[in-house]
């Protein structure tokens, strides 16, 4: 499982740039990776979206962020072109690494393989990069313009183009910043491994532009073919795995990061946050999950919530006292089933929880006991349910306290 948070950060001209940063709820990252989306996609293409969840499954940090002038970025796409996009790059870079987050691998899909090529050399921490579908010639997107479309902008300073049936307006300097980009030099004076991945039945970009970017790189460099991908990835399981090959190339470009040690610990439970906005990693000494809030309240509902756990604390000690008392007596007891509810909300009683006013009301529990048992039998049980531990400990004088550890 995995969690996406809202990650927003400041583009080269003070612009607001929108991104959905993926992390792993299981473990710390391990790493951080940073996707570049297709030419006017967004942060929620399927490329996009798929690729970026796989590895954060795997345990990387993925941060997917909208171009400017794109999706929820601010700025003018009419403005913008492929040498912004480069920017935009650095920018979600220096704002990963100030996160704590540097990212070490650089991923682009079609035009935004272009782009992240380009600004490999503004990513010193930059220990690969991977290409999906990508163009060698930066200029190649225009082909799709139309010409009639091009001599307008050329002549007006600006015009309309028609990409997969949705309009935009490009100026002059979009078509400038995307001609005569020494990609060629880029690519040779990568300081770091690359990865061409390109399916040979692309029909928007062809296999020729993973041969000649291929062909200008150094070593160490790979390529694979995405046979039967689309160029768009949106064939079933393609995105996925596209993923899943390139976490396996970076694998051994990774292997001195440290991984997360969990160590011993002093108490019975520990409890640590999992990333998104309410989510918990629960560890008790022999187990580990996840606790987490509703998504009508914000959470990803990834878990149980802290009154879920308080109720099952509850219901599962007054379940094991009655069986274990029914054992010793020699009771027909066949099953225990325990039903709770509480009056509360944990997030209503949140906003309050400085109040020493604010309590749990009322703790409501169902017992149904199932066998050949006598009323006697089944009061005596009853009675046997409030003496539970755990019962005992909600309804006693309870105090906690708590301490700072320092670093």
């Amino acid at each position: 499982m995995i969690a996406t948070e809202k990650f927003t950060f400041t583009g080269k001209d003070g612009q607001t740039l929108d991104g959905r940063l993926e992390l792993p709820l299981y473990t710390k990252p391990r790493a951080a990776a940073l996707f570049a989306h297709c030419f006017t996609c967004t942060k929620q293409s399927h490329a996009a979206t798929r690729v970026s969840s796989a590895l954060a499954a795997k345990g990387l940090a993925v941060l997917r962020f909208d171009f400017t002038g794109l999706g929820g970025s601010d700025g003018e796409f009419a403005n913008a072109g492929f040498a912004s996009n480069v920017e935009d790059i650095a920018c979600a870079a220096r704002a990963l690494e100030a996160r704590g987050l540097p990212p070490v691998l650089l991923i682009g899909h079609s035009l935004g393989g272009a782009a992240v090529l380009a600004a490999a050399g503004q990513v010193p921490q930059a220990r690969g990069v991977a290409t999906l579908n990508a163009p060698f010639d930066t200029a190649h997107v225009f082909d799709h313009f139309g010409e009639q479309a091009l001599e307008e902008i050329e002549d007006n300073g600006e015009g309309e183009i028609t990409l997969a049936g949705r309009s935009f307006r490009v100026t002059r300097e979009f078509l400038e910043q995307g001609r005569n980009q020494p990609q060629a030099e880029r690519i040779a004076d990568l300081d770091c491994p690359l990865l061409v991945m390109h399916s040979p039945t692309d029909e928007i970009v062809g296999i020729e532009n993973a041969r000649a970017i291929f062909a200008a790189a150094m070593h160490p460099k790979s390529f694979v073919a995405l046979d039967g991908a689309d160029h768009l990835l949106t064939e079933p399981g393609s995105a996925e795995y596209a993923a899943n090959l390139i976490a396996a190339w970076a694998t051994p470009y990774l292997a001195d990061l440290p991984l997360e040690e969990r160590g011993q610990f002093g108490g019975a439970v520990e409890v640590s946050t999992a990333g998104g906005k309410f989510a918990q990693w629960v560890r008790t000494r022999s187990h580990e999950f996840i606790a987490d809030e509703p998504e009508k309240y914000g959470g990803s509902d990834h878990g149980p919530t802290p009154y879920d756990l308080l109720l099952a604390a509850l219901g599962t000690c007054t379940s094991m006292t009655i069986k274990m008392y029914a054992d010793r007596k020699g009771i027909p007891l066949e099953n225990v089933r325990v039903e709770l509810e509480h009056s509360r909300e944990y997030v209503e009683d949140c906003e309050d929880c400085e109040d020493p006013e604010v309590v749990i009301h009322t703790l409501d529990r169902a017992i149904e006991l199932s066998g050949d048992l006598t009323e006697a039998q089944r009061k005596r049980m009853m009675e046997i349910a409030e003496m539970c531990p755990v019962h005992k400990t909600l309804t006693g004088e309870l105090r906690i306290y708590s301490t700072l550890i320092e670093d």
